[in-house]
């Protein structure tokens, strides 16, 4: 395979990312306007709550998509250093904007800071996430077990404050943004998985109509290669907008 093969996206990974990256959008569009009295809407159940949890279970199985497609290309390609570091680094990277996130919100609004959002768990996933790229087969069932944990743990509450990122919650604990790694690190084991099953040596696995050529395609593909920008700069543009529309 060549190089140039190896290096090159899947076109059809990058536009479910850039719809993610809508649904996004949109779901924090109507959560802030909810947040400040604007409007009155349910967002803790029902379709709205069902959209947003859609919307983070699609970024967070590309998240394992992504992370399968980048060891086997790393594997393919002769990677010189040690692999290991390739993903440690890179989720001290994600975690490093996290604690941008964190601090930012802890000044702005105050009670209910982010204190482990999606961009923490994403993070601290990348780095968890190297035995199992290494062990494909062992995803399905730790999928499984993460997922269930996480649910059954849901609903308890433990008078332990500093496992709150594993997903054992303590009494009285509220924040805006909370991906705790139970169960949500089954979502990425279930990503690694379809990944490596997929994309086997880096190969697309199923017939797919290239549409890549396509303007709306293309769009969709350019903000899917863009998420972790537009992530940081669409809620204060929303913000921005709401106040301008109040103000006028």
């Amino acid at each position: 395979m060549s190089l140039q093969r190896l290096y090159h996206r899947f076109w059809e990974v990058d536009v479910l990312r850039g719809i993610a990256v809508l649904m996004m959008i949109t779901f924090h569009l109507l959560f802030d306007l909810n947040y400040l009295g604007m409007v009155s809407l349910n967002i803790q159940s029902g379709i709205l709550w069902f959209f947003g949890r859609l919307t983070a279970f699609i970024f967070i199985f590309l998240v394992g998509v992504s992370l399968k497609l980048s060891y086997m290309r790393s594997i393919l390609t002769g990677y010189k250093g040690l692999l290991i570091l390739k993903y440690v680094k890179r989720g001290l990277r994600i975690l490093s904007y996290a604690f941008i996130i964190t601090l930012v919100t802890w000044l702005v609004i105050g009670e209910g800071y982010i204190i482990f959002g999606v961009l923490h768990f994403i993070g601290v996933a990348i780095i968890l996430s190297y035995p199992l790229l290494r062990h494909e087969k062992l995803n399905i069932p730790l999928a499984i077990l993460f997922i269930a944990a996480g649910l059954f743990l849901l609903d308890q509450r433990f008078d332990i404050s500093y496992l709150f990122w594993l997903g054992i919650i303590p009494p009285n604990f509220y924040t805006l943004d909370y991906f705790p790694i139970l169960p949500w690190m089954g979502v990425v084991s279930l990503g690694i998985y379809a990944g490596g099953k997929l994309y086997k040596d880096y190969k697309r696995r199923f017939p797919i109509k290239d549409i890549s050529r396509y303007k709306i395609v293309k769009f969709l593909a350019f903000i899917g290669r863009h998420s972790l920008f537009i992530y940081f700069i669409h809620q204060p543009i929303i913000m921005a907008i709401i106040f301008m529309i109040k103000t006028f």
